[in-house]
């Protein structure tokens, strides 16, 4: 009998956004080439109190279109998965929320904040962007050997965005001096990915990779996470 892997999508549905409409194609045919038998559910972050919500699943993807409506939800679904060795894939804000939950709860920085929620924060780990990465597309450059580059056995790619906001640099020596770090760059040298060594599969893109999925692209991303949820 073929094992149903279950995903939980983290956010707050909304059928205009994109990156909505493209993850569970993204999912499905990841699933497909896989053959994996998929069910996955959107979990809104309003109804996350407790992990019971969403500790059922084998995985969970915090989507993009933040802010959320409960912040504290979404970092509770984000610390469960670090925490519990989940695999997790989150995606423009689940990237910045993911680095807001390590600030907070593995560097202890308890006033790590995120700018479009707290602008006159003393700590806002999540910062504008300089240049806003609102419906554009760039290169990618992947660290060798990170599930990033594994997951599209490739150096680089080209990938688009539709955000304002990402890791603020002032802090990016002390976030990532592991095991939280980086894994891929833009040809700046800005961070546009993250991963966590010593977890199976916790994965951050500030691109949003699920997009190729809304013309017929395999997501490489989108099946190694589904790979790595499978039991």
């Amino acid at each position: 009998m073929q094992n149903t892997v279950s995903v939980g999508l983290v956010g707050d549905y909304d059928h205009a956004v994109p990156a909505h409409q493209a993850i569970p194609l993204a999912l499905q045919h990841a699933a497909d080439s896989l053959g994996i038998k998929l069910a996955f559910g959107w979990v809104p972050t309003t109804e996350i109190s407790t992990v019971s919500r969403i500790s059922s699943f084998n995985g969970i993807w915090c989507v993009p279109a933040s802010p959320y409506r409960n912040t504290d939800g979404a970092l509770l679904a984000i610390r469960h998965a670090r925490e519990s060795q989940m695999p997790f894939l989150g995606t423009c804000g689940g990237f910045q929320h993911a680095v807001i939950e390590y600030a907070r709860n593995v560097l202890g920085w308890e006033d790590a904040e995120h700018a479009e929620i707290t602008p006159d924060a003393q700590r806002t780990v999540i910062a504008p962007l300089e240049c806003s990465l609102v419906e554009v597309k760039g290169q990618v450059r992947f660290s060798p050997n990170s599930h990033i580059a594994t997951a599209y056995q490739a150096s680089a790619a080209v990938e688009g965005y539709r955000c304002r906001y990402g890791l603020n640099l002032a802090f990016r020596s002390e976030l990532l001096a592991g095991p939280l770090r980086a894994t891929a760059e833009d040809e700046s040298g800005e961070v546009r990915g993250i991963e966590l060594d010593g977890h199976p599969f916790f994965v951050g893109t500030l691109f949003q990779p699920e997009r190729g999925a809304l013309v017929g692209k395999p997501v490489p991303l989108a099946i190694a996470f589904l790979q790595a949820c499978a039991p």
